[in-house]
């Protein structure tokens, strides 16, 4: 890889979450709060990345909902940092690979984001190609410029019967990783 080329790959991974407007990507028109809410889902991966339920459940709003890859749907704030301090305490998690695709307002003060993710097994360095995943985030503008995501969802991107999709994602995620 050329030292240019490692330069551009660097500026665009931010804690392996990746935004589709720096690497030349199609993306919707900006939303006016567009930083804001991929910063949540930054730290939203952040938060699950370093196994900690406080830091995944800090960008809810109190009432928000998390619905995992696995169909687990968890309600409310308190409960979804103590349901992942539970469930990041009895078992090892994968680390998210994130891409966001775009951003866009669906209604005055809510937005929804999508991106598209990939997960490092435990004590891996390679992401799973099972464990792809589409991520929806539903962010809501609790007061002027303070945003927090009422939902998030994480669909296995299964992609039946079409594997040059999963592995061009794959590959794609892949191009985030550090060189080993």
């Amino acid at each position: 890889m050329t030292e240019l080329a490692r330069s551009l790959r660097e500026q665009s991974t931010v804690g392996h979450v990746s935004d589709e407007r720096q690497r030349g990507g199609h993306v919707t028109a900006a939303h006016p709060h567009d930083a804001q809410i991929r910063t949540l889902y930054v730290q939203l991966l952040d938060g699950w990345n370093r196994r900690s339920g406080a830091g995944v459940a800090a960008v809810f709003a109190d009432d928000g909902d998390i619905i995992g890859f696995d169909g687990s749907h968890h309600t409310g704030r308190l409960a979804i940092a103590s349901d992942l301090r539970r469930i990041f305490g009895s078992h090892q998690t994968p680390a998210y690979v994130g891409l966001i695709r775009s951003v866009r307002p669906i209604a005055e003060s809510v937005a929804v984001l999508h991106a598209h993710a990939g997960m490092i097994p435990p004590g891996g360095n390679d992401l799973d190609p099972a464990l792809l995943t589409v991520h929806t985030l539903v962010a809501v503008e609790e007061s002027p410029a303070r945003w927090k995501i009422s939902l998030f969802q994480s669909t296995p991107a299964a992609w039946d019967g079409r594997e040059d999709a999963r592995q061009a994602l794959l590959a794609e995620l892949r191009g985030l990783l550090a060189p080993q």
